[in-house]
């Protein structure tokens, strides 16, 4: 599993940049569980940081059913350098809607960066807020060409991605994502106790923000040491 991490400025990324992440998440944690932050903020993240080993990842929102917005936000981010770019399918409920919504994030990462890879996120707590399934998220990742698919939460109240969905339906989620061909990202208030059951399910990449800041508060700054711990918890 690569291991990544959501910085939310340039001196988040910094310490996270030295922490031997694998991937390092631009977002903006007031915005939403897949808030997006400021394009002169990803592109100094970028240019500052890259180096070989590193890989660069882009939030750019929980959208709504605007397709040209998600796509211009999409087409910005890979073209300031993003390897990965992430949207969230938030304000869709089915088939119908999100794969137009799909379809347009993933245009726009080709035509800003052909090789930068579309991930299309759904959430754990889609039942919570009467969001899309997790089987219909990934029939519109594959339809759409995207390169993955992730779970997030986006509530942010303490409930993380166990309890939101049963480990057999997280299984079931990761198994339709390999069959369509999808690379896949597991994510939600995270904590240490939860790596051995993210390493059973074995899901590509691993998302963690709360987990690595002060006090487990994913509102409060990436802190170095609960960091290293978790590094070395996840074996490195």
């Amino acid at each position: 599993m690569k291991l990544l991490v959501s910085p939310a400025d340039l001196r988040e990324a910094a310490v996270v940049a030295r922490s031997g992440a694998d991937i390092l998440d631009l977002k903006n944690p007031a915005e939403g569980s897949l808030g997006a932050n400021f394009p002169w903020v990803l592109a100094a993240v970028i240019r500052r940081l890259r180096r070989p080993g590193l890989e660069f990842s882009a939030a750019i929102g929980d959208l709504g059913f605007q397709p040209g917005t998600a796509a211009l936000a999409a087409h910005a981010a890979a073209s300031l350098g993003a390897d990965y770019v992430k949207a969230g399918l938030y304000g869709v409920k089915d088939l119908r809607r999100a794969l137009p919504l799909a379809a347009a994030v993933v245009k726009g990462v080709r035509t800003g960066r052909p090789r930068a890879r579309a991930v299309i996120a759904g959430y754990a707590d889609w039942r919570r807020f009467g969001g899309l399934a997790p089987l219909d998220l990934v029939r519109a990742a594959r339809k759409a060409g995207a390169g993955l698919v992730m779970l997030d939460t986006a509530l942010k109240d303490g409930r993380s991605l166990f309890d939101n969905m049963t480990h057999r339906e997280l299984e079931r989620f990761l198994a339709a994502a390999r069959k369509a061909g999808l690379g896949t990202a597991l994510a939600g208030s995270v904590r240490a106790e939860h790596l051995p059951a993210l390493a059973a399910l074995g899901p590509d990449i691993v998302g963690l923000r709360g987990a690595v800041c002060l006090g487990g508060d994913r509102r409060r700054r990436v802190c170095p040491r609960r960091l290293a711990e978790l590094r070395r918890a996840c074996g490195a």
